[in-house]
């Protein structure tokens, strides 16, 4: 993947958690499934810093600053977008930043291994839908509606009558 492709996909990724972020409603968000585990505000916080403080940081080639996720850097429903949305616009800028030899070369995690930039970026956007995917079931539990990721939710997918497929698509031709 390109330093462009890169920039446009995780922009697409990130405007799908905003859009599940933005339903948390305004008087949950320090809300958690079990006493002492993190709050939905806490999950998009995490989410926010540690874009712009772990995985910036560490292609730029300095140390990861991540140190929190509560609510002193952002408290509040509205707050907590805006951390999000200004966490990221830094971050990218800093991966747009990066020269081309950069972002094909290596960096080292806050753990000590080195690995490429692409596979470390990789694993921000893992790091993001596994947090998203939180989010959604969090949600769920508060019965806050959720938008479907793609477009049709699986039972709209389901009541789609199926279509007849040729016969090349069903059948493969002898050789």
């Amino acid at each position: 993947m390109t330093q462009a492709e890169f920039l446009e996909y995780f922009d697409k990724i990130r405007a799908r958690t905003r859009r599940v972020a933005a339903l948390i409603p305004a008087d949950r968000v320090e809300w958690a499934l079990k006493s002492g585990g993190m709050t939905i505000g806490d999950l998009v916080r995490h989410i926010a810093v540690t874009e712009r403080e772990m995985w910036a940081e560490t292609v730029a080639g300095r140390p990861s600053r991540y140190r929190s996720h509560g609510r002193e850097l952002a408290d509040g429903k509205d707050a907590i977008l805006a951390l999000l949305d200004r966490l990221h616009a830094e971050a990218m800028s800093i991966f747009a930043g990066l020269t081309p030899a950069a972002f094909a070369g290596k960096c080292r995690t806050p753990a000590g291994a080195e690995m490429t930039v692409g596979k470390w970026l990789r694993a921000m956007i893992e790091h993001e839908v596994h947090h998203r995917g939180q989010l959604y079931m969090m949600l769920s539990v508060l019965d806050v509606p959720t938008p479907p990721l793609f477009g049709l939710t699986s039972e709209e997918l389901r009541a789609i009558p199926p279509t007849p497929r040729s016969r090349s698509a069903t059948t493969t031709s002898p050789t």
